[in-house]
């Protein structure tokens, strides 16, 4: 009898269960092949979908494509359980066999969610989901379902000696020398293997619907070679300019030769602190692609906190590369698919499915992401995000501006790094000018910093040299609001051709911005209210008036100020930290084509930072620090943004937030390190269960992965991508996304979605709900913007009052 796993939309084709069950395997192996683990990535995609031999699963798709307005009662099949309760008959019974029970508790939870996401082996109510399902839960078919698994897809025999493989890489995984513990050594494992399995299930079952064979790719390294050829010439191109032999440039040329040369080292994790102005994105994609071709490196990874770095070098890499294809912008998950659980359209391609399938799983050459979807990928719920992690992978992985981790994600970033470049065989740079201490020995978990990590040498001689700007405090005496700060802008436009300000929040930089007027002189505003092809359109037009020389004054939220290619005359920046002082410093005199130029520090009344006490914080310390060097010069370095100064306000800044650098879950009252890598002896749930239940709980992992994950955001308040109707292309991309099209049109049109989104809080979605503001597309799956709600000045409307046309766009 034949077993059905999916039946094609096009022309109802069948694939077989056993030809899906050996296809994903296959894919799996290959995933996990990378980091030694192979075989236990197979067992999952082997085992994922056993439960589909079964005559109920046939009944369940058959009825649900000969009806499909009818279709059958959701939850009315389950048949993820199965491999998982395969594995734990076989291998968790009876005696306690350490490598087997921790196999099948690994292998198993992957398979049991690979519909939703991974389960608690120990939640909150001292309850254990994953025993429920493998243990509890009774499957009427299970037995025809095991025996056909035997029948068609390997023998009792053969699957033995794989298990006995499988053994052998989990004790080779577990006895490698690590800083982690073994709980977080398994927590890392279990998420590669399910992103494994997860990415392994879809690319397979999209290919079958595509009715495709996957091609193998041009090779990687043929390919960076190729790249870093054009690179080479692009560099090169340089030597014959006028300017080329100014000691600025030839410091760049330096700095990047050293690049070049630290790439012949092992894989590891280092730092690269070339000033601003110094060339750090092509020194810094000079070391990836040499060392991508040295040592066979799959991709090669920036990631960057503000989606406006992307956008920029993005634009620049393309244009050095001369490929488009192969370079992958990632702003956001245009899909929302935290709480999916999608077992019972599992067979059906319906448009829903079609979203799941499509292709977005960062296998791209060249990729340009986000800090905060770097660590969902890790720590966030929904299989997309995790999807991507076995990518992660024999990369080159560059944080650029990398000072902008969030307090509460350090613990969590630096364990994610340590995993990257002990078992993934990832190297790991830390690009910035001022550098953090994530190495501080006071961190309970500390990044494992190569030695001698630094890859540019006499650092000190370096800054010197790249000295544009002198910073004026103005912040330890007086105060400004908009009116008097107004005043200091009509005055410095004076003396100056282009002002630049920096404002900590949205909502005092949109009232400067509708309060200030200089006869004569165009004022922009950018915030991250507006989408990525928005700013680019304002950042286009602002870089035209400076290259022509012209009056111009910019008033912008911190986004302006990591790593975007702009240069003023002059910078305001309003007190924040240390770092972003320094990087505003980097959009003033920014080539050093003027001699010294200033960079004001302001205290700004109106900024209320009750909510964002990052910057509370690190204004404070900024504070006592510009304190320090008026009473005497000689403090820090004698400069505010001296490497002494920038260690000292780094350390004392990871010891303002000492309690919360582990990720405090306040709701819990716990940290989500021990919710996720926690041993027994401090894990205050496992604790409870044995004082409780007065019994051992068996189980050899006993962490809260779903509990966790529920939890997790990257920014204290949860936000939604959505889809804005800015220019006709964002538009036509709205129209497109609310029809019917194929998989390889939607991840297409995903991909082009990128450049037309923003980040709705909640609290704003709901207000635009009652606006009637915001218009849910594909059963809710993707939300968009109505053309009203968006503003050809602000960016995100949240009034909805339609005052201004966007048909000039």
């Amino acid at each position: 009898m034949d077993y059905i796993a999916h039946i094609r939309e096009s022309d109802k084709e069948i694939q077989s269960v056993e030809a899906h069950l050996l296809g994903v395997k296959a894919l799996a192996e290959s995933f996990g092949d990378k980091i030694g683990v192979k075989h236990i990535a197979g067992l999952a995609g082997m085992l994922h979908d056993m439960g589909k031999y079964t005559h109920e699963f046939k009944e369940y798709i058959r009825e649900a494509v000969n009806n499909p307005d009818s279709p059958p009662k959701r939850g009315s099949v389950d048949h993820s359980t199965a491999g998982a309760k395969l594995l734990f008959q076989k291998f968790h019974q009876g005696v306690p066999s350490r490598l087997e029970w921790i196999l099948a508790e690994v292998v198993g939870n992957a398979i049991i969610s690979h519909h939703s996401y991974l389960h608690d082996f120990l939640n909150p109510h001292l309850e254990s989901p994953y025993l429920n399902r493998v243990q509890e839960k009774h499957l009427d078919e299970f037995e025809r379902s095991r025996q056909c698994f035997f029948d068609f897809v390997i023998s009792e025999m053969e699957f033995q000696q794989y298990v006995s493989n499988a053994l052998v890489e989990l004790e080779a995984y577990l006895s490698k020398p690590s800083s982690e513990n073994g709980e977080s050594k398994l927590m890392f494992l279990i998420k590669f293997i399910f992103s494994a399995l997860i990415d392994a299930d879809r690319t397979n079952t999209r290919l079958f619907e595509e009715n495709k064979i996957d091609e193998p790719e041009q090779s990687r390294k043929e390919l960076f070679d190729a790249y870093y050829q054009k690179l080479m010439k692009k560099i090169n191109s340089y030597q014959v300019q006028e300017d080329a032999k100014t000691a600025i440039n030839v410091l760049r040329r330096e700095m990047s030769d050293q690049c070049d040369q630290f790439a012949e080292k092992p894989s590891g994790i280092y730092t690269l602190s070339i000033p601003t102005g110094g060339g750090k994105t092509l020194a810094s994609l000079r070391y990836a692609l040499q060392h991508a071709c040295r040592e066979n490196k799959q991709h090669i990874i920036y990631v960057v906190p503000f989606t406006t770095i992307i956008e920029q070098n993005a634009k620049e890499v393309r244009k050095i590369l001369s490929d488009d294809g192969h370079i992958l912008e990632h702003h956001s998950n245009v899909i929302d698919d935290l709480n999916d659980d999608d077992e019972n359209e599992d067979g059906i391609i319906n448009t829903r499915q079609k979203l799941k399938l499509a292709k977005d799983n960062w296998d791209s050459p060249i990729i340009f992401t986000t800090m905060v979807q770097f660590l969902n990928v890790f720590y966030a719920k929904g299989s997309r995000n995790i999807r991507r992690l076995h990518n992660l992978s024999k990369s080159v992985i560059i944080f650029d501006e990398v000072q902008k981790v969030p307090v509460s994600c350090v613990s969590l970033f630096n364990q994610a790094l340590n995993f990257l470049n002990t078992y993934c065989d990832s190297s790991l740079i830390l690009c910035t000018a001022t550098q953090p201490a994530l190495g501080f020995v006071e961190l309970e978990r500390k990044l494992d910093m190569n030695k001698d990590a630094e890859i540019i040498q006499n650092l000190d001689r370096v800054i010197k040299a790249f000295k544009r700007v002198e910073i004026i405090d103005k912040a330890t005496d007086e105060l400004f609001d908009n009116d008097k700060l107004t005043d200091f802008i009509a005055e410095k436009m004076d003396e100056v051709q282009s002002v630049l300000v920096i404002l900590n929040t949205k909502t005092v930089v949109k009232r400067l911005y509708r309060q200030m007027e200089v006869s004569g002189v165009p004022i922009y505003h950018l915030s991250t209210s507006m989408c990525a092809a928005h700013r680019n359109h304002i950042l286009g037009q602002v870089r035209e008036h400076l290259n022509q020389n012209e009056k111009v004054i910019c008033i912008s939220t911190q986004l302006i100020e990591a790593g975007v290619d702009v240069s003023f005359d002059c910078v305001i920046r309003s007190l924040a930290g240390l770092d972003s002082i320094a990087q505003a410093a980097g959009r003033c005199n920014r080539h050093g084509k003027r001699e010294i130029q200033q960079v004001y520090v302001i205290d700004h009344a109106e900024e209320n930072l009750n909510h964002l006490q990052e910057i509370k914080i690190g204004k404070k310390l900024s504070k006592r620090i510009l304190i320090d060097l008026k009473r005497d010069q000689n403090q820090h370095g004698g400069n505010i943004l001296s490497a002494q100064a920038m260690d000292r306000y780094f350390k004392e800044f990871y010891t303002e937030f000492s309690s919360k650098l582990n990720y405090f879950i306040r709701k819990l009252q716990k940290d989500m390190t021990e919710l996720l890598m926690s041993e027994r002896k401090h894990n205050t749930y496992y604790q409870a269960y044995l004082h409780n239940k007065k019994e051992r709980l068996p189980l050899c992992i006993v962490n809260s992965y779903r509990t966790a994950a529920e939890y997790f955001q990257v920014i204290d308040d949860q936000t939604a991508a959505v889809i804005v109707p800015y220019d006709e292309e964002g538009k036509d991309i709205i129209a497109q996304l609310n029809g019917n099209e194929t998989i390889e049109n939607f991840s297409g049109l995903l991909r082009k979605a990128q450049q037309f989104t923003i980040n709705l809080f909640y609290h704003e979605r709901e207000q635009l709900e009652q606006n009637d503001g915001v218009v849910s597309l594909l059963d809710g799956k993707i939300l968009a913007l109505k053309e009203t709600a968006y503003s050809k000045e602000y960016g995100l409307d949240l009034e909805n009052d339609g005052r201004f046309d966007l048909s000039m766009y």
